[in-house]
């Protein structure tokens, strides 16, 4: 019975050989494997998995159209609810949502859904998207990241004139400058995904800031679009305010992944080089905590993820801390910073911490970590990275009238997107906060109905 075969292993590259390159780690499936692992769908009539799924999905219709063997039906199935569905195969946290949400998962291990849809994008030929006559209507998006490029994507299909504005010199967002190469290539793999949604007619404009170089007021009345959606994520970073934060070798999580992801700083041949240091601390326990001590460590520095929780408590996604723990990265659980150490030259010479204990739950369920009194020691090192999570640049807010704004700086919108000024919609990290790419991506599908809604109502 389909039910008792066991999952398909996916192969991966040693830990000791992946931790010096910047190779992809996983291999994927090759075309039986795919197809073996298909085959332990249930096909239940009600589909768990896909109401996990923030985009919608049709699994169980992939899936099955996989074990057949038809790829690319597999690929056109996928590609009417998702845009980026190589990159979702990659870096969306299954655990907690579609294969979290298979019955499989209740007495075995579930299928491997994302493996699956990875397979399939990687080897289908380009599907085929409908789409919509033009209707004449202009709508700009800002921001290329995973928001920004489901939304446009699904305005494209029904055919609006669709522009993205991208503020960096490569489009993506934080796909291209967040995300390491050894978790998602960017030549090939995120290359091709871009080119699929530029297919669909979506323009896109580099170094255009929003704000500065051109206004939402100037977009709207005097270039004629009729809507705007605001996709420009959390990329102000955020730090934890202790002594000794200003000095040279403290990175934010943010600034050390950009320079080595957008600006190549990892190779040799590239004039933007960063300094990594012999012994590094990322400070933090998220995906981005994770992929930043990842990166360092193939920079070749030995590195520590300081936390102040317990590892069962790690926000990042199983399959990631299993990887770090593997590549020979050391976890220091339960310890919190209080005061980065310089040297006589201005330069990081060690990390002061405190040891912690779990107290009672806080407001999120996790019980909070509490000083244990008389316990502080130095982690010496030559690198601080800092992965507290990030917040929305106020360059958009504080440049548009009508927009309101939380304490946090995320912009106030509604269940549909809609901001506080009319025409103007928002979604993903701009409006929640740093999340993951796959809820941003149905942060802008959800927004590009309501678009579509506010414009045929005009």
């Amino acid at each position: 019975m389909a039910e008792r075969i066991s999952r398909v292993p996916v192969r991966e590259q040693d830990p000791k050989v992946r931790a010096t390159n910047f190779e992809e780690v996983s291999y994927g499936y090759n075309r039986e494997e795919a197809m073996l692992e298909a085959s332990r769908c249930l096909h239940c009539k009600n589909p768990r998995c896909m109401s996990a799924c923030p985009v919608g999905v049709r699994i169980p219709d992939f899936i099955e159209k996989l074990a057949s063997g038809d790829v690319d039906g597999a690929a056109a199935v996928i590609a009417l609810d998702s845009s980026l569905p190589a990159v979702c195969g990659r870096v969306c946290p299954q655990e907690t949502q579609c294969e979290g949400s298979c019955i499989l998962g209740v007495k075995s291990e579930p299928v491997a859904i994302g493996k699956l849809e990875r397979f399939v994008a990687d080897y289908a030929s380009e599907p085929k998207v409908e789409k919509a006559p033009s209707n004449g209507m202009k709508v700009a998006v800002i921001g290329s990241g995973p928001a920004g490029l489901a939304c446009a994507s699904d305005l494209a299909k029904w055919g609006y004139g669709v522009t993205i504005f991208e503020a960096l010199h490569k489009s993506g967002g934080v796909l291209q400058y967040g995300i390491p190469e050894f978790r998602l290539p960017k030549d090939t793999v995120l290359a091709r995904e871009l080119d699929r949604v530029a297919a669909l007619g979506v323009r896109i404009e580099t170094d255009v800031v929003v704000g500065k170089t051109v206004t939402i007021d100037q977009l709207m009345d005097k270039e004629g679009f009729k809507a705007v959606f605001v996709g420009s994520g959390a990329g102000l970073p955020k730090f934890m305010g202790i002594p000794g934060e200003n000095l040279c070798g403290v990175f934010s999580a943010n600034e050390f992944l950009t320079r080595n992801n957008l600006m190549k700083a990892f190779r040799p041949d590239y004039l933007t080089p960063i300094r990594a240091g012999r012994k590094v601390c990322v400070v933090g326990g998220g995906n981005v905590a994770m992929d930043a001590a990842r990166t360092a460590l193939r920079l070749g520095a030995e590195v520590h993820i300081v936390y102040r929780r317990t590892e069962a408590e790690l926000p990042a996604r199983r399959e990631e801390v299993h990887h770090a723990e593997q590549e020979g990265i050391v976890f220091d659980m339960l310890t919190n910073p209080v005061e980065v150490l310089g040297d006589e030259k201005g330069w990081v010479r060690a990390l002061r911490c405190i040891r912690m204990e779990l107290g009672e739950p806080d407001e999120s369920g996790r019980r909070s970590p509490v000083p244990v009194p008389g316990s502080e020691f130095e982690i010496p090192t030559e690198t601080v990275i800092m992965s507290l999570g990030t917040s929305p640049n106020p360059l958009i807010s504080s440049t548009t009238g009508g927009l309101e704004t939380t304490r946090r700086g995320c912009l106030v919108a509604d269940e549909s997107g809609a901001t506080t000024r009319p025409g103007v919609f928002a979604g993903g990290d701009a409006v929640t906060g740093a999340a993951t790419v796959i809820l941003a991506m149905g942060a802008g599908r959800t927004a590009a109905r309501a678009i579509d809604k506010y414009l045929k109502n005009l």
